[in-house]
C-alpha cells in the first residue's frame, strides 16, 4: 500500500522546512535598497542624563507631584505649608529624620531670604536635596595597581548585574578589569557573572560552587598581578545560613584583600535596590555595622517611585551613592552626580 512506503516527516524535517521558508522571506525583505534605507535612519542613543530623567519619572510623580499640590494649595509660606510639606516628604520614602532636617533647613532659609512665595521655596528645596547629596564623596578612588572593589549586598538587588556593568564602564575608560566570582554559594551567581564578563569583554577567575570565596579572591588578585590587570572587582555572597556567617565571610575576604595588596579594598560598595524604599535604608544600616562600606550602588531607579531613599541614605547613614542604574542595558549604569540627580528629579521628561 502507498501509505506503507510514505516517509513521515520528523520534527527535524519540519523545522528545516520552516527555516527555509523564513530564509526565503528574509531574502525578499533584505534587498540592497531596503538595507540602504535602514542604514540612513540610525537609532539615536539616549544620553545617560536623559535615561536618568526618564527613569526618575515615577519618583518625580510620587514625590514632586505631591509637593506641587502642596505648594499650589498655599498662597504664602507659613507653618501649615511646612507641616504639610514634611508629611509629604515622609510619605515619599525620604524618611522621618531626613524630612525633619529638610523642613528645618527650609524654615531657616525662608527666614534668612525673606521668602514668602511657595514657588521660591520649591527652588530652595531642590538646593537642599542637591547639597545633602553633594556633601558625600561620590568618587571611586582607584589609584592602586591593582585596585580592588569589593561588592556586597543581599541576593536579588542586582549585585552581579551591577558588577558586570561596572566592568564594562571601567573597561571603556581604559582599565584592564578582572572579575572574581566569589559568590561561590550559588552556582547561578558564578554562571551569571561569567556571562557578564563575556559581555563586557573582561577576564574572570572562578572556582566550583561551594569553594572558599576567599580563595577565589586570592587567585584573582594573583592573576591580576600576573596579567597586568589594574582593577579587580569581587562579587561576594548575598546570603549564608545566617547573618553572622555572612558577615564573617565578608570579613575573611576583606583580610585576604588586605594581605595580598598591602591595604584594604579601595572601595567596598553596597548594592541596594531602590524599589525597596526604606528597606534599602535598613540594609545600609545593617551592612554598615558589619563592613567598612565606602559607597552605594543604587539599582532599578527606572522602575520605582521610591527613589527618594537616595536622600535618606546619604543623610542618615552618611554613605555616598557612587553608581546609579537606570535600565537593563550594559551601559545603563554611571557614576552618581548629585547635581544631575537633583536636576532630573525636578525637571520634566521631554
Amino acid at each position: 500500500m502507498l501509505w506503507f512506503n510514505k516517509k513521515e516527516k520528523t520534527q527535524k524535517d519540519i523545522i528545516e522546512d520552516v527555516l527555509k521558508e523564513v530564509e526565503k522571506e528574509v531574502e525578499k525583505v533584505e534587498t540592497p535598497e531596503t538595507f540602504e534605507e535602514v542604514q540612513e535612519k540610525p537609532v539615536m542613543k539616549k544620553s545617560f542624563f536623559a535615561k536618568l530623567k526618564e527613569g526618575l519619572s515615577k519618583t518625580r510623580s510620587a514625590i514632586f507631584g505631591r509637593i506641587d499640590s502642596v505648594f499650589s494649595a498655599f498662597k504664602t509660606v507659613d507653618d501649615d505649608l511646612f507641616e504639610e510639606l514634611e508629611e509629604t516628604l515622609i510619605m515619599a520614602d525620604i524618611g522621618v529624620d531626613t524630612s525633619v532636617f529638610m523642613i528645618e533647613e527650609l524654615k531657616k532659609r525662608a527666614k534668612e531670604k525673606h521668602i514668602t512665595e511657595p514657588a521660591d521655596l520649591k527652588t530652595e528645596l531642590k538646593d537642599v536635596i542637591s547639597e545633602i547629596l553633594s556633601g558625600q564623596d561620590s568618587v571611586c578612588h582607584l589609584d592602586d595597581n591593582p585596585s580592588v572593589i569589593m561588592v556586597i549586598g543581599v541576593n536579588g538587588v542586582g549585585k552581579t548585574t551591577s558588577i558586570g556593568k561596572m566592568a564594562s564602564f571601567y573597561k571603556s575608560k581604559g582599565r584592564k578589569v578582572l572579575l572574581a566570582a566569589a559568590d561561590t554559594f550559588r552556582a547561578a551567581a558564578i554562571d551569571q557573572l561569567e556571562i557578564w564578563a563575556e559581555r563586557a569583554g573582561v577576564d574572570i577567575i572562578k572556582h566550583q560552587e561551594g569553594s572558599d570565596p576567599s580563595a577565589v579572591v586570592f587567585d584573582a588578585i594573583r592573576a591580576a598581578k600576573a596579567r597586568g590587570a589594574d582593577l579587580v572587582i569581587c562579587d561576594t555572597a548575598g546570603r549564608l545560613h545566617n547573618k553572622k556567617n555572612l558577615m564573617e565571610e565578608l570579613s575573611k575576604t576583606a583580610r585576604v584583600i588586605e594581605r595580598e595588596t598591602g591595604k584594604t579594598a579601595n572601595e567596598v560598595l553596597l548594592v541596594l535596590d531602590a524599589s525597596t524604599g526604606q528597606n534599602a535604608l535598613i540594609q545600609a544600616r545593617e551592612f554598615k555595622n558589619a563592613a567598612n562600606i565606602t559607597g552605594v550602588v543604587l539599582t532599578k531607579l527606572d522602575g520605582t517611585a521610591k527613589g527618594g531613599v537616595v536622600v535618606s541614605i546619604a543623610k542618615e547613614q552618611n554613605i555616598p551613592v557612587k553608581f546609579v542604574g537606570v535600565g537593563e542595558g550594559i551601559d545603563d549604569i554611571q557614576p552618581f552626580s548629585a547635581s544631575d540627580f537633583a536636576e532630573a528629579l525636578f525637571s520634566e521628561v521631554n
